[in-house]
């Protein structure tokens, strides 16, 4: 309802106005009846009021100096329709000039009132629509602003609009709070992106629900993969001073908070502590690699980066062992590999603090694995071989420590190096492309074609990003949004339908999207094209 107070001196007038037309049914609610300006003035500076009808001749504070006083000190935002006589034309001009919307001459007729009325009801949800495109404009482009620092890309325009609507004195850290997927995943839900999409949003609200204060400092655009649906965090060490706790306290208390909302398990991934926002990336650099030893570590929903560099003098490091292993890795010995795997396990029998020792050598051998992908060669993209590792070590088997699964997994990944090192058919690629024209629709994913076609999705993941520039899913949605864009000029369909025919069941993320890729919100897409 729509908040309208009359103001007039002749209180047969106000009488009138009450009961001449059905306000409930219009939208409207009269909050107040005044009986002159200075009364209606105080009422403006207490209460939230969406309109003002007011005569334009009344003692004490006429309504052309009520309508000048709220503007000038922009006491409220409040449109006013005058009510005046023919001999107040030149009045009424002023009031015009002044912001007034519109008149009604006396005596008032229903016909008109509801006329004006009816202007106030679309000004009001022209203003909502703006207000809410504007909203999702500025949470784009701050979302667009958080990639770029993060990925260490950015400019002084970015700084500038970082710290204007951002909270980043001090220090600070790139974060990574993700689902832990294992204990809610099935078929369906892998291959399903739009369906973690809109469990990735709810994680998303969930975050700024418990952080309102911080909510800006959460995004969703910031993906370590195509495949992870996380949401990243800029966290500030004064979140968690100002509240006397320490970083461990703030955060588990986050997690708590939001997997009470949610209903589904969080773990949460530190980077490292960095000195401001210039070295943003640094912490997300390191918050990447952190996600892809997690998995070896006891199960926990809280991982700091600093404690993975955490060396203890009574664990020796079986460097040689490794580097040996990773040299058969290379060469894709299977023998040497085996011979490789039994010698760590040799070595790690029975040392001091043998779990830790088992953790230091194996983050070891992850972050050397990691690198020696880029290293054979450079088109290849780390994020997805920290995917692939982060896929393949994540059995609970293998994190206790099993030889036959650490022997499997660094059998499987020479096989898989050796794959990165062979051309693929352009054929696969033109069938590739041929899906997403066909099906751009439907829940296809890198994995789904890569069970189709018989080739490592990891690896067609790297041929496509290589061939496109972009990854497929990055791919797969600018495709979406085109083909939405050609709906959106060509048919009266509502926005929410169109989301839905090129595969969106939510239709904020979809806007959230289009705005990212197109520059503007769908209807004002469609307004300017068709008015050109």
């Amino acid at each position: 309802m729509l908040k309208v107070i009359l103001v007039d001196d002749e209180p047969y007038i106000l009488q009138g106005l009450q009961v001449l037309i059905d306000w409930e049914s219009g939208g409207f609610e009269i909050a107040a009846l005044c009986h002159n300006g200075k009364e209606a003035l105080n009422f403006l500076k207490e209460n939230h009021v969406d309109l003002v009808i007011t005569d334009i001749k009344m003692p004490e504070m006429t309504g052309l100096e009520l309508l000048e006083t709220v503007k000038k000190e922009k006491i409220s935002d409040a449109e006013f329709i005058l009510l005046t006589g023919y001999d107040d034309f030149a009045y009424t001009q002023r009031a015009i000039r002044n912001g007034c919307l519109d008149y009604i001459l006396k005596p008032v007729i229903e016909e008109e009132l509801i006329s004006v009325l009816r202007k106030v009801t679309n000004l009001n949800k022209e203003s909502v629509i703006l207000k809410r495109d504007r909203e999702k404009m500025e949470d784009a482009y701050l979302a667009r602003v958080i990639r770029h620092l993060v990925r260490g890309k950015f400019n002084d325009e970015d700084i500038e609009y970082a710290n204007k609507h951002l909270q980043l004195s001090g220090n600070l850290r790139f974060i990574s709070i993700e689902f832990l997927r294992k204990d809610y995943d099935d078929d369906s839900d892998e291959s399903d992106d739009y369906d973690l999409s809109t469990v990735q949003r709810q994680l998303y609200n969930a975050c700024r629900e418990v952080l309102k204060e911080y909510a800006d400092h959460f995004t969703l655009d910031i993906n370590f993969d195509t495949e992870n649906y996380n949401v990243g965090f800029i966290y500030t060490e004064n979140m968690a001073s100002m509240r006397d706790m320490t970083e461990e306290e703030f955060l588990n208390a986050l997690v708590r908070k939001v997997e009470v909302l949610i209903i589904k398990p969080v773990r949460v991934l530190c980077g490292e502590l960095v000195p401001d926002v210039l070295s943003l990336s640094k912490s997300y650099d390191s918050c990447r690699r952190l996600r892809s030893i997690a998995g070896f570590h006891n199960k926990r929903k809280l991982y700091f980066y600093e404690d993975t560099q955490t060396a203890h003098s009574s664990i020796v490091l079986c460097k040689t062992t490794i580097d040996e292993i990773i040299s058969s890795i290379v060469k894709n010995d299977s023998q040497m590999i085996v011979s490789g795997i039994e010698k760590l396990y040799e070595e790690l029998q029975g040392k001091e603090g043998s779990g830790r020792a088992f953790d230091l050598n194996i983050n070891y051998l992850l972050f050397q694995l990691i690198h020696l992908a880029s290293e054979l060669d450079d088109s290849v993209n780390q994020e997805e071989i920290i995917q692939y590792i982060s896929a393949k070590t994540s059995e609970d088997a293998f994190v206790r420590g099993s030889y036959q699964h650490m022997k499997k997994f660094a059998l499987e990944y020479a096989a898989y190096l050796s794959e990165l090192r062979k051309s693929i058919s352009h054929g696969i690629l033109a069938l590739v492309e041929t899906e997403i024209r066909d099906n751009y629709a439907d829940n296809i994913s890198l994995k789904y074609l890569g069970d189709k076609y018989h080739i490592n999705s990891s690896y067609l993941g790297q041929v496509f990003s290589k061939k496109y520039g972009m990854s497929f899913k990055n791919y797969l949605t600018n495709y979406r949004i085109k083909e939405a864009a050609k709906q959106i000029i060509n048919t009266d369909k509502k926005i929410n339908r169109i989301a839905e025919d090129v595969g969106y069941k939510d239709s904020d993320y979809f806007i959230r999207k289009f705005i990212e890729i197109m520059g503007c919100t769908p209807s004002k897409y469609r307004k300017s094209n068709r008015e050109s």
